[in-house]
């Protein structure tokens, strides 16, 4: 067996209340200041979807933690919805579906696997670290193969939606390693496995 070289993170939004999005997958409750987003153009700059790179002045940007990202059908979906069937162009992308056929767009990859095996795989190949960019269903999957997280915590509460981890009771330990605050309210906040 190889030595895994890389980790996975869990690089999500989330409400005070824990919500990834309202019951219906809406967003729109969600504020998201311009604080916020230099944050995540100069920190996470891989996180930006590539059609919105170049009017946000990214152009190019090298991408810093990530070159590989999974999603579940649920996250890949509204940009679909939207005519956008490569939403992180820049990175190698793994959507977990059984529904979407393998040919609804050629620069990413529908995986029918079982997402856990699947990602162990991805963490053996070489490369940068793998992002988890949702959703709740997939999150819990994958809980025993995150490393890491990185929680954009909105200074709002949605009252329903689609939870963090939207699975069985499982505990799973982490460590709080960095807090930090933007003067907008909103809090980023970094764990690891403990």
């Amino acid at each position: 067996m190889r030595e895994q070289h890389r980790n996975l993170t869990y690089y999500i939004g989330a409400s005070i209340d824990g919500f990834i999005a309202g019951p219906e997958g809406e967003l729109d409750g969600i504020p998201v200041e311009p604080e916020l987003i230099e944050f995540i153009k100069t920190e996470l700059p891989e996180t930006i979807p590539s059609h919105l790179r170049e009017p946000l002045g990214l152009g190019d940007a090298p991408n810093q933690r990530w070159d590989t990202l999974v999603m579940g059908r649920g996250t890949y979906e509204p940009g679909q919805a939207m005519g956008i069937t490569s939403p992180y162009a820049h990175m190698e992308q793994y959507v977990f579906t059984s529904t979407l056929p393998e040919d609804t767009d050629e620069a990413v990859h529908f995986v029918k696997d079982d997402p856990a095996a699947f990602v162990r795989d991805l963490k053996a190949r070489e490369g940068r670290d793998i992002w988890l960019c949702g959703g709740g269903k997939l999150a819990a999957a994958l809980i025993d193969e995150i490393d890491t997280m990185i929680i954009k915590r909105y200074p709002v509460v949605l009252g329903s939606g689609t939870p963090l981890f939207d699975g069985p009771y499982r505990p799973a330990r982490f460590t709080l390693t960095e807090n930090r605050t933007l003067g907008s309210g909103d809090a980023i906040q970094f764990y690891r496995k403990a």
